[in-house]
């Protein structure tokens, strides 16, 4: 059974930083494309970056030189740091496995990050 289960969310002042962590089970992961995506009150999920296996990334240009995601593919984790963060960044942050852009295939039950002063 295919398990994501994040942590690390919390309230921060804007310009702040929070580390989100993932950690996932169930599944090779060595070998999956892991991703973040958020979904903020009233609006529809947003993915937010993306490691490919080999480590290659991408992001969303909101977020572009403000989050770097890695991954430990030893502890089988993914990890997201958000620096210099905005209001704008409020949202649930889901660990996700699946196609950018599309429904997930499998998310966690997601962290939620409030930047409010």
């Amino acid at each position: 059974e295919v398990q994501l289960v994040e942590s690390g969310g919390g309230l921060v002042q804007p310009g702040g930083s929070l580390r989100l962590s993932c950690a996932a089970s169930g599944f090779v992961f060595s070998g999956f494309s892991m991703n973040w995506a958020r979904q903020a009150p009233g609006k529809g999920l947003e993915w937010v970056s993306r490691i490919l296996s080999d480590g290659t990334t991408r992001y969303a240009d909101s977020v572009k030189g403000r989050f770097s995601i890695s991954r430990d593919n030893t502890k089988k984790e993914v990890y997201l740091q958000m620096n210099s963060l905005k209001p704008e960044d409020t949202a649930v942050y889901f660990c996700a496995i699946g196609a950018w852009g599309t429904t997930p295939s499998y998310r966690g039950q997601g962290t939620q990050v409030t930047v409010s002063s």
